[in-house]
């Protein structure tokens, strides 16, 4: 009887085994409609179909390679106490705290617009000739200086941001979207906090009337927490690039087995039609202006914070560019939408020579 059970064991085991690995190797369902059109396409050219290469991309780079260092500027807790009037007392003893020495990079993007308000708060209270205001004067100018590169180090190394921007290995699913409108309103919530702090010079306020101010930057530190969307948008257009080309460049080089024409048999131009109607437009066209419509509204966000960003001395390595150039700055939207055109020009010749009405 064990020997039975051992057995039927085993044998349940296997089983299970190989149910999670064949759903583990289970195709992405976009790169699967890519794969089924170019297969239709090739079955009716009866050719086989050209092998698609692996996609290049250029990845975000190393923690430590976009880190940008920054002078730690503390007040003393001397001086703190002299801060009480104005309330950035609090402030400072919470910087000064262990907790506060551990802040993630989100925590500590926090704690410094808070504390930049206070002290602009507290220079407008001081009486202007007395000492701490000497001293707090240089101290506000150094945070306000520092502060882009602390947005900075937060978008590209903070762990949530960072995971945001990093590409991924699979085509974006795109009955996702409120994965997609998650991390489009986050990255548009740091783009208005850019243009309210480092562009513009906000107004004031008493810090114990602004204390929870910027809670909408850990609620946003959250909801992205285990998404990685923005990446896999950006290897999506990079991936469906590569898929176009491919497919494209078959098509033009046996274009002349597609006969068309007065007294010719146009047969397999017309199943190309098929597939064109059934897979692409159905399916591929679709996925395609998907992905135009995500990146054309989260490439403005990021290229603002960019900008606005990039106006302070901050350190970019060359490999650092070359990310924003591509995804940033819009050349791998470039080379997406280059594709798109390119591929669709070979079914207007098609139609053209074939004398194919659109929509028939």
């Amino acid at each position: 009887m064990p020997n039975t059970f051992n057995s039927t064991l085993k044998t349940f085991t296997l089983a299970l085994g190989l149910v999670l690995l064949l759903a583990g190797c289970k195709q992405n369902s976009s790169e699967a409609a890519f794969d089924n059109y170019h297969q239709r396409l090739t079955n009716v050219l009866d050719i086989d179909p050209t092998p698609i290469p692996n996609t290049d991309v250029l990845p975000l780079p190393q923690k430590r390679d976009l880190n940008q260092a920054l002078p730690d500027i503390r007040i003393g807790l001397l001086d703190a106490y002299e801060l009480r009037q104005c309330g950035l007392f609090q402030l400072i003893a919470e910087r000064n705290s262990i907790l506060g020495k551990v802040q993630d990079k989100t925590r500590s993007l926090q704690y410094e617009l808070l504390f930049l308000n206070g002290l602009s708060y507290c220079l407008t209270q001081l009486k202007p000739d007395s000492d701490l205001v000497a001293e707090l004067t240089p101290i506000y100018q150094q945070k306000q200086q520092q502060l882009p590169m602390i947005f900075w180090n937060m978008i590209f190394t903070g762990e949530e941001w960072r995971k945001q921007l990093t590409l991924g290995h699979e085509l974006v699913d795109s009955e996702k979207n409120s994965e997609f409108l998650t991390s489009l309103s986050a990255f548009s919530y740091v783009a208005d906090l850019v243009n309210n702090n480092v562009t513009t010079t906000p107004t004031p306020i008493a810090p114990a009337l602004i204390e929870n101010k910027y809670q909408d930057l850990l609620h946003h530190q959250q909801q992205i927490y285990n998404s990685r969307y923005i990446g896999d948008l950006f290897y999506s257009l990079a991936r469906t690039t590569t898929w176009l080309n491919t497919i494209t460049a078959q098509l033009n080089a046996n274009q002349d087995l597609i006969l068309c024409g007065n007294n010719m048999n146009q047969q397999k131009a017309k199943y190309l039609r098929n597939v064109f109607y059934k897979f692409y437009v159905a399916d591929i066209q679709r996925y395609l202006a998907h992905l135009d419509s995500q990146y054309q509204q989260i490439q403005p966000v990021l290229q603002q914070i960019h900008q606005q960003l990039n106006q302070a001395p901050i350190q970019v390595t060359p490999d650092m560019q070359g990310y924003i150039d591509a995804y940033i700055n819009g050349e791998a939207y470039r080379q997406f939408h280059q594709a798109t055109l390119d591929h669709v020009k070979f079914w207007q010749r098609l139609f053209k020579q074939c004398n194919f009405k659109v929509g028939q």
